[in-house]
């Protein structure tokens, strides 16, 4: 293809952090986790490898949802293969230490995880609107309803 650029396609991961309460109880898991690591790194251990390997670690994200809402992302280091003690191989999905707020959007509960395409991933709120006061559930998803938040 001589003359045209190629861009490379980016995907994300949504996740559901189940009995996670808020963020900040995320983070402190993961950092209990990490420190129980040899290298540091916290990792997402999962039963199935991503087919768009490739698009994940193109600059791609898991992006969180604690309590039916996605509020937070955290950027794919790389994907480690893993096994078990039943001898069976897994990914560990590598992320950064960094846990980045995100603005909320609803989602139902789903098994596993699934692709998030860049342009549907909610925005990532600004430098110290994490602590923000959430909006009430009611408002919050009338919010979404008409497309507002």
């Amino acid at each position: 293809m001589v003359g045209k650029s190629v861009s490379k396609k980016l995907v994300h991961l949504v996740k559901l952090s189940v009995g996670t309460e808020n963020v900040e109880q995320l983070i402190e898991w993961q950092n209990h986790r990490a420190s129980l690591m040899a290298d540091g790194l916290y990792y997402h251990q999962t039963r199935m490898w991503p087919k768009r390997e490739a698009e994940l670690l193109n600059g791609g994200s898991i992006y969180w949802v604690i309590k039916g809402e996605i509020c937070a992302r955290q950027r794919i280091i790389h994907l480690d293969e893993k096994f078990g003690t039943d001898g069976i191989r897994r990914c560990g999905i590598v992320l950064d230490a960094e846990v980045v707020p995100t603005a909320s959007a609803l989602k139902r509960p789903f098994q596993g995880w699934r692709y998030l395409a860049s342009e549907d991933a909610p925005t990532d709120l600004s430098k110290g609107r994490g602590t923000d006061d959430k909006l009430p559930d009611e408002l919050s998803r009338a919010l979404a309803d008409i497309g507002v938040l």
